[in-house]
C-alpha cells in the first residue's frame, strides 16, 4: 500500500471496531489525503504519520550529504561502505556553491587526495600480505577480501566529504517530513536541492513499482506541506548571535573522549544548545554555564525558543541525557559512530583546524610521508576555499568535535559492539575509551561492559 493509505488504514483500525481487512477495504474507497489534511496537518495528530513508511534511495550524493541525510534519531538505512569498495575511480562531488577559480582549486585538491588514496592502498596491501600470510585453511578469495578491507581501513583516511556514495533509507512519513524540512534550510546547497527532490518524489509515482495495477504517489499530502524548517534555521542564527555576544571561556585540555555526568538539567540543556554554535569542548561550556546565574542560563533557553511556531518540536538540545561523551575524533570514525540512533548527537562545524590522525599501520608500512603530504595539502587548500563549500574537502582522517548523549544501556552497547575485533581500529579505540571513562566515574557499572581492548586483534576476521 502507498504509505499515506497505510497510515490511514491503521489509524482507522485503532479508532473503530472493524478488523484490519475491513479497514483496508474502507480506505480503498475513501480519500486518504483528505483524512491526513484534517487529522495530521490541521489537528496535529502526528503519530498517525508514524504508521506509513517509505523507502527512498539517494544515488550519486556526497558523503557530506549522506551524513546529513542520516542525522535522524528515528532512521533506518544503509550507505555505501568505504571498507569494501575502491573509491579511487569514483571521482567526487563538487559543491554547487563553487565556481571559477575556487572550483578549479577544489577539484585539483580532490584529485590529489584520490591519487594519494590509491597509492596508500597499494602500499598497505603489499605490507599486509607480508605481515599476514594466508592461512592454509583460508580460501584465496576470502583472504584477498580480508586484506583489501584492512588496506581500505587505512587508505580511507584520505577520502573526503566530497566523494560520492549511495544511501537507502526506510522511514515513517512523519520522519520524512521532518527530514525534508531540515534539508530545505541546510547551509549546503546540495542538501537543500535534495530536500526539494524528495518532496517532488513524494508527489510522483514511485520509481520502482511492485504492482503495475496501483500506480499512486507515495505521499502527496506530505509533499504539499513539507515547507522549510524556519524555526531550526532561525533558532540557530539566534543562538549563534547570542553566543558571539555573551559567551567566552578559557581554553582547557580535555581527553579525546571526555565523559561528563551533568548534575543540573538547566545547565546541561543550556550548554547543549550552545555547543553547536561554539568551538569549545562541552566540559568547558558546561562548567562556564554552571557559574552563571539561573536567569542567564534561562536566557539561553528563551533565545532558542523565541522563534518557535505552533507546529515546531523543541530543538534536540532540550533532550536530556545521563552520559555526555564529548569526542574529538576522525571523520571516518564518526561516520561509523553516527549510525547509533538510540542517543542524541550534536556536532560542531567542520573547520579542518583540529589536526588529523595517523594510523600506526601506515607508519609501520613506511607510507607516512606520502600520507602527511596529502593531508597537509588538502587542509591548507581547504582554508583557502569559501565556507560552507570548503567542508567538502575535509578528509576522513581529519578530526572534528562531536557530542553524544546517551543512557547507560546505549553506552554499554556501543562500547561492547564497536570495540570488537571485526571493527575499524579507530572506532575500536574510541569504544574502549568510552568504557574506561565510564568505569572511572561509575566502577560498578563500568565493570559490566564486556568491551574488547584494542590490543586484542584478529586482522583476518571480518
Amino acid at each position: 500500500m502507498p504509505p499515506e493509505k497505510s497510515a490511514y488504514a491503521l489509524a482507522r483500525y485503532s479508532r473503530s471496531a472493524d478488523s484490519i481487512r475491513q479497514s483496508v477495504d474502507w480506505v480503498r474507497t475513501h480519500n486518504s489525503q483528505q483524512f491526513l489534511e484534517s487529522f495530521y496537518f490541521q489537528y496535529g495528530h502526528q503519530s498517525i504519520a508514524d504508521l506509513g513508511h517509505t523507502v527512498l534511495c539517494f544515488e550519486g550524493i556526497s558523503e557530506l550529504a549522506a551524513s546529513e541525510i542520516e542525522d535522524e534519531v528515528l532512521w533506518d538505512g544503509q550507505a555505501k561502505s568505504s571498507r569494501y569498495q575502491d573509491f579511487s575511480k569514483s571521482g567526487f562531488i563538487s559543491p554547487p556553491e563553487l565556481t571559477g577559480e575556487g572550483l578549479a582549486t577544489y577539484q585539483a585538491a580532490g584529485n590529489a587526495l584520490l591519487a594519494a588514496y590509491k597509492e596508500i592502498h597499494g602500499k598497505m596491501d603489499v605490507w599486509l600480505r607480508e605481515q599476514l600470510p594466508k592461512p592454509d585453511e583460508m580460501k584465496p578469495d576470502a583472504y584477498g577480501r580480508n586484506i583489501a578491507a584492512r588496506a581500505f581501513d587505512v587508505a580511507r583516511y584520505l577520502l573526503f566529504w566530497g566523494v560520492p556514495t549511495n544511501v537507502g533509507q526506510v522511514t515513517s512519513i512523519r520522519t520524512l517530513e521532518k527530514q525534508i524540512r531540515r534539508f530545505l534550510v541546510s547551509e549546503f546547497a546540495e542538501v537543500r536541492e535534495l530536500g526539494q527532490e524528495v518532496a517532488e518524489a513524494c508527489a510522483a509515482t514511485p520509481e520502482c513499482l511492485w504492482s503495475e495495477t496501483e500506480a499512486e504517489p507515495l505521499a502527496p499530502t506530505l509533499a504539499r506541506h513539507a515547507d522549510p524548517d524556519q524555526y531550526l534555521q532561525q533558532s540557530n542564527a539566534d543562538l549563534s548571535l547570542w553566543a558571539s555576544q555573551n559567551f567566552s571561556a578559557q581554553p582547557e585540555f580535555v581527553p579525546r573522549v571526555d565523559l561528563l555526568r551533568p548534575s543540573d538539567t538547566l545547565t546541561e540543556i543550556a550548554a547543549t544548545l550552545l555547543y553547536p554554535v561554539c568551538d569549545y569542548p562541552f566540559r568547558t561550556i558546561y562548567e562556564t554555564v554552571r557559574e552563571w546565574s539561573e536567569a542567564r542560563r534561562s536566557e539561553v533557553l528563551d533565545v532558542a525558543l523565541q522563534s518557535r511556531g505552533r507546529r515546531d518540536d523543541m530543538l534536540r538540545g532540550f533532550r536530556g541525557g545521563q552520559y555526555c561523551y564529548d569526542m574529538l575524533i576522525d571523520i571516518g570514525a564518526y561516520r561509523d559512530m553516527h549510525r547509533h540512533r538510540r542517543c542524541h548527537q550534536y556536532r560542531q562545524a567542520y573547520s579542518g583546524k583540529n589536526g588529523y590522525d595517523v594510523p600506526a599501520q601506515l607508519i609501520q608500512a613506511g607510507a607516512e610521508p606520502a600520507y602527511r603530504a596529502a593531508m597537509d595539502a588538502a587542509l591548507e587548500t581547504m582554508q583557502r576555499l569559501p565556507n560552507p563549500a570548503r567542508q567538502y574537502l575535509l578528509p576522513f582522517g581529519a578530526r572534528s568535535r562531536f557530542l553524544f548523549k546517551m543512557d547507560f544501556a546505549e553506552a554499554e552497547y556501543i562500547s561492547r559492539v564497536r570495540s570488537g575485533v571485526k571493527g575499524h581500529f579507530s572506532y575500536r579505540e574510541i569504544a574502549w575509551e568510552m568504557k574506561l571513562r565510564l568505569e572511572e566515574q561509575e566502577p560498578e557499572l563500568g565493570r559490566l561492559i564486556q568491551a574488547t581492548p584494542p590490543w586484542i586483534e584478529d586482522p583476518l576476521k571480518r
